[in-house]
């Protein structure tokens, strides 16, 4: 009973020599002075910047609420040569092949799109069959653009691309009045899609094509490391005493 009497009273003191410290009060103080001015810190900057809990600023396009803007196409539908760049010579290849071998850049253009095994023939045959029996029957390439017009459309999507209903309005201002949500602006940009592919088949190839080689590389360039070694610097060797 003593000694348990005698433990509680140098507890009982000990606290009372921690609460009297004025090092440990001072420490305190300082530890909370910080915290509250790291907390009014971000507060403030948050409120300057206004980021969002994703890390982006107020400004940005994701912010709910905020309309994204599209991004235009690198080229026109007509530009069938290109353009004077750096991809000069991938152009003319793309008009090459849409006006000798559509299937071939349809292929291309959906393997570099999708990026996995097999794309360019599960998307070349079929496309090959549908433009023979299209010419065949009908004696034009009526049939090949139902099958290719998707990826127009998952193109616009990925890249977020101006479609033609967009052009339009953003040219004349005479389509926003007639659209009333984004389910039928998203309607009439894929209508618009499927209608490029039937009226402008091999433009609206050469055009996807163009696009895709400015913006993803192809699937099978695989950039391999360089180890780049530097010599040593200078030496010297000091005479110890």
């Amino acid at each position: 009973m003593a000694q348990t009497n005698t433990a509680n009273t140098l507890g009982s003191s000990n606290d009372d020599r921690e609460e009297s410290s004025p090092l440990l009060n001072m420490a305190t103080t300082e530890e909370e002075q910080v915290s509250e001015s790291a907390a009014a810190g971000q507060g403030g900057s948050a409120a300057e910047h206004g980021w969002t809990t994703d890390g982006l600023p107020l400004g940005h396009g994701s912010v709910v609420g905020e309309p994204m803007g599209r991004a235009q196409w690198d080229s026109g539908i007509c530009d069938c040569l290109g353009r004077n760049d750096e991809f000069c010579s991938s152009d003319l290849e793309v008009c090459l092949l849409g006006s000798v071998a559509p299937c071939v850049l349809y292929g291309s253009n959906a393997e570099r799109l999708g990026s996995s095994p097999g794309t360019f023939a599960n998307h070349c045959l079929p496309y090959t069959g549908l433009y023979l029996i299209g010419n065949s029957v009908f004696g034009w390439n009526c049939l090949a653009p139902w099958f290719s017009y998707p990826n127009r459309t998952a193109m616009r999507r990925r890249f977020n691309l101006e479609g033609s209903c967009e052009a339009v309005n953003r040219s004349c201002g005479c389509i926003g009045s007639c659209i009333e949500d984004e389910f039928q602006l998203e309607q009439c940009e894929t209508a618009c899609d499927f209608s490029t592919h039937v009226f402008c088949h091999p433009c609206a190839l050469c055009q996807e094509g163009r696009e895709i080689r400015r913006r993803v590389p192809h699937p099978g360039f695989k950039p391999q490391p360089m180890l780049v070694m530097l010599p040593p610097g200078y030496q010297t060797m000091a005479r110890q005493p």
